[in-house]
C-alpha cells in the first residue's frame, strides 16, 4: 500500500501501467457513489488528479498549485477591474509569472550557457524547487540538475488561454477554487494533452453526469485503440529499429536509415495520438468530452491542412494567441510571413531548448509561408472538383516534407542529423533491401499496418467503430480483456514513457 501512495520516479504513473488502471478503478468506483452531487464530484476529481500528478512527478505537484492558485487569483482580478491597464497590468503579471516559470525549467541551461559565452562568467544552474523540498522535508534530491516536470508546458498553456479569454471578456473567471484547480488538473489530458480552452471545458463542470451507451462504446474503443497505438505499433518500433538506428546510423545502410525516419513519423503519430486517445476515453467514462486532437495528420495535403491534423489544440492555441496577436492575415503579405515563422520557430522552442527544434520549427514556419505564396498566387480554379491524382501527389509531398522535418526533431544531435542524410544519401543500396526487409519482418508489418490504418478512408473507420458498438456489451467486454492481455504479453520489458512527456 505505501508503495501505491509513494512517489517512485523509476515507477511513475502511465497509462500503460497496470497501477494506473487500478487507480482509475478505484476512482470510477467513488465517483459511482458521488457523481450526482456536483460540487463533491469535482472537489474529488480535483483531489484524485493531484494525486495522479504526484505518482507521476512527485513534488512538482507543488508548482502545478502553484500555478492553479496564481492563474485563479489573476483570473478574478482581471474580470473585477473596469479600467483597462489594471485589467492589461493583471494579464501581463500573469503571462510574465507563466513564462518565467516556464523558461525556468525549459530554458536555464540555454541561457545560462549564452550569458557566460558573452561575458565569460561561470554560473551554475540550480533547481531550487529541489532544493526548497530538501530543506523542508529533508529529502536529498539533486539541486545541480534541473528536471522537467512533466507536462508543464500543457497546462501552462492551459491557463495562459484562461487569462487571455478572460481579459478578452470571452469567458467569465471561474469563482471556486476547487472547480478552476479541477479544470487545470483533470488527470486525463494533465501531462501530454490535449490543450483544454476555459470556453470547452468549464460548462460541462456545472452538467448533470451522463454517459450513454454509444459514448461508453466509444470511450472503450478510444482507450483500447490507444493501448494498441502506444504498446503494439510505438513501443516496438521504437525499440526494436528507430532507436537502434537514431543512436548509430554509421552501423546501418541509407535504406536502413530512411526506414527509420519513417518509422519514427508513425511512432510519434502512434505515441502521442494514442495518449490522447486514451485521454479522451478515460474522460468521457467519467462525464467529461475532450477535444479531438488528430485527425489523420499524413493524410494532409498541404503543410496548413497537416497543421489542421496534427495536435489541433496546440496548433490552433499557436494561431488563436500568438500567430493572430502578431499581425496575422491583416497587415499584409510581409508581416504575415514574419508572423508565420515567427510563430513556428517560438512552436519548435515550446518543444525545447536546442538547434534541432529551431530547425524543425524553421521548416515548418517555411513551408507554410510557400505555401501561403503558392495559393495567393496559383490559387486552385476549381476547387471542388475531383483531382485523384493530384491529390496523391498533394499527400505524397507533404507526408515526405513531414517526415523530412521529423529528422531534425528526433535526432540527439545535427550530427545524427549530418550521418543519416549522408547514409541516404551516398549508402542506400549497401546491401540488398529484401533481406533488410526479412530481418525486420515484425517492424516492417507493424510500420505497414500503423500506415494502413492511418490512410483507410474515413468512412471505413467510422464503420468499424460503429460495429464495436453494436456487439453485445459481454462480448464487448471479452473482446477489450483479450486484446488487453495480448497487449501486456507482448509489451516492453520496461514501461516506455509517451514521447510528450518530455516536452
Amino acid at each position: 500500500m505505501n508503495e501505491f501512495l509513494t512517489y517512485l520516479a523509476t515507477d511513475p504513473f502511465l497509462f500503460t501501467n497496470t497501477k494506473f488502471w487500478i487507480f482509475f478503478t478505484v476512482v470510477l468506483g467513488i465517483f459511482a457513489i458521488i457523481f450526482k452531487k456536483k460540487k463533491l464530484r469535482n472537489a474529488f476529481l480535483f483531489v484524485a488528479s493531484l494525486f495522479f500528478y504526484y505518482k507521476s512527478a512527485g513534488f512538482f505537484f507543488i508548482l502545478l498549485l502553484f500555478s492553479t492558485i496564481t492563474d485563479y487569483s489573476f483570473g478574478i482580478a482581471i474580470d473585477y477591474f473596469e479600467k483597462k491597464w489594471k485589467r492589461k497590468f493583471f494579464l501581463i503579471s500573469s503571462l510574465a509569472v507563466n513564462l518565467l516559470v516556464l523558461s525556468y525549467f525549459k530554458y536555464s541551461y540555454f541561457f545560462t550557457d549564452i550569458f557566460n559565452q558573452i561575458f565569460s562568467t561561470n554560473f551554475v544552474t540550480v533547481d531550487y524547487l529541489s532544493l526548497w523540498a530538501n530543506q523542508l522535508t529533508g529529502s536529498n534530491l539533486d539541486i545541480w540538475t534541473i528536471i522537467l516536470p512533466v507536462g508543464v508546458s500543457f497546462y501552462t498553456f492551459q491557463t495562459i488561454s484562461y487569462v487571455i479569454d478572460v481579459y478578452r471578456k470571452k469567458v467569465k473567471p471561474i469563482r471556486s477554487i476547487i472547480d478552476f484547480g479541477f479544470y487545470v488538473t483533470f488527470f486525463p489530458p494533465l501531462v501530454a494533452g490535449p490543450i483544454i480552452r476555459a470556453a470547452e471545458f468549464v460548462p460541462q463542470l456545472y452538467r448533470n453526469y451522463q454517459l450513454s451507451a454509444r459514448e461508453f462504446s466509444f470511450a472503450m474503443f478510444f482507450i483500447v485503440s490507444g493501448l494498441v497505438k502506444k504498446m503494439l505499433i510505438a513501443d516496438y518500433i521504437s525499440i526494436n529499429f528507430v532507436d537502434r538506428i537514431f543512436e548509430n546510423p554509421l552501423l546501418y545502410t541509407g535504406f536502413e536509415n530512411l526506414m527509420a525516419v519513417y518509422g519514427y513519423a508513425i511512432q510519434i503519430y502512434c505515441d502521442f495520438s494514442g495518449y490522447t486517445d486514451i485521454a479522451i476515453g478515460t474522460a468521457l467514462i467519467l462525464g467529461f468530452q475532450l477535444p479531438i486532437n488528430f485527425r489523420s495528420p499524413y493524410k494532409a495535403k498541404t503543410i496548413s491542412d497537416f497543421w489542421r491534423r496534427w495536435h489541433i489544440s496546440l496548433s490552433s492555441w499557436l494561431r488563436d494567441y500568438l500567430y493572430i496577436p502578431l499581425g496575422g492575415n491583416r497587415n499584409g503579405k510581409i508581416v504575415m510571413f514574419l508572423a508565420l515563422m515567427l510563430t513556428m520557430l517560438l512552436g519548435g522552442l515550446w518543444h525545447g531548448a536546442a538547434t534541432k527544434f529551431v530547425i524543425w520549427g524553421g521548416l515548418h514556419g517555411l513551408a507554410l509561408a510557400v505555401h501561403k505564396v503558392w495559393t495567393t498566387y496559383l490559387p486552385n480554379k476549381n476547387p471542388q472538383k475531383k483531382q485523384p491524382i493530384k491529390t496523391i501527389i498533394s499527400i505524397f509531398i507533404t507526408f515526405n516534407f513531414v517526415c523530412f522535418a521529423w529528422l531534425f526533431f528526433r535526432a540527439d544531435s545535427m550530427q545524427t542529423v549530418e550521418l543519416m542524410l549522408s547514409q541516404m544519401t551516398y549508402k542506400m543500396f549497401e546491401v540488398d533491401i529484401f533481406t533488410v526487409i526479412s530481418n525486420y519482418a515484425v517492424v516492417f508489418s507493424l510500420i505497414l499496418f500503423g500506415f494502413v490504418m492511418h490512410w483507410l478512408p474515413e468512412t471505413i473507420k467510422e464503420n468499424y467503430r460503429a460495429a464495436f458498438h453494436k456487439i453485445p456489451i459481454v462480448l464487448k467486454v471479452v473482446l477489450v480483456i483479450c486484446v488487453v492481455l495480448f497487449l501486456y504479453q507482448v509489451k516492453s520489458a520496461d514501461l516506455q514513457p509517451f514521447i510528450y512527456f518530455q516536452f
